[in-house]
């Protein structure tokens, strides 16, 4: 009887065009849309160039090579994203000597510049996506309300696989960011 109920599930997966990794998220009850289709676990990230503080543009292929968690903010100057980027830089369980930690909003490199200098955050390589959201928009990660990124955690293997992926429903609470570290360990 299971198997017939999860075949009837499937079924209607497949014939409406949902899929698995498709999110509902909401900003204090309130839904939002997410544009694109969402990433997969088990998928290459896609090769976007992103710039970091310096405006250097940084190929997503180079975090090839070592493990990387990916923490996805929609606004650093928040302070759900404020505490999420503080919890992936200080208390990451030392993981920021073996694993490539990253943060991607859609802040100007100016504003990421100047929040990492005020929470002096040395460890974390910040990226944005200010341009066109074309990180958000290949990824399924950008509202389509608001043009920001959704709270998310990724973590890649060192082949730039996705390997978790937690795409927070509701915008105010925060990833289970010790769920990421320890993935990201066991890698």
């Amino acid at each position: 009887m299971l198997q017939k109920i999860l075949v009837a599930i499937l079924g209607v997966f497949v014939f409406t065009g949902l899929s698995w990794g498709q999110q509902n998220i909401t900003l204090r009850g309130k839904p939002l849309t997410l544009k694109g289709e969402l990433i997969q676990i088990g998928k290459s990230i896609p090769n976007l160039h992103l710039p970091d503080l310096q405006l250097n543009m940084v190929d997503l292929k180079s975090l090839k090579g070592k493990v990387a968690i990916l923490s996805i903010v929609p606004s650093l100057d928040t302070p759900t994203c404020d505490k999420q980027t503080h919890i992936l830089s200080e208390e990451n369980k030392g993981l920021d000597q073996i694993v490539t930690l990253v943060t991607i909003s859609r802040d100007l490199p100016f504003a990421q510049k100047r929040f990492a200098k005020n929470a002096k955050i040395h460890n974390i390589l910040f990226l944005s996506d200010y341009r066109d959201a074309e990180f958000g928009q290949s990824t399924g990660l950008l509202i389509e309300e608001s043009r920001l990124l959704t709270r998310a955690i990724i973590v890649l293997d060192r082949e730039g696989i996705i390997r978790h992926l937690e795409v927070v429903p509701e915008l105010t609470q925060l990833p289970e960011m010790n769920k990421a570290f320890k993935i990201a360990k066991s890698l």
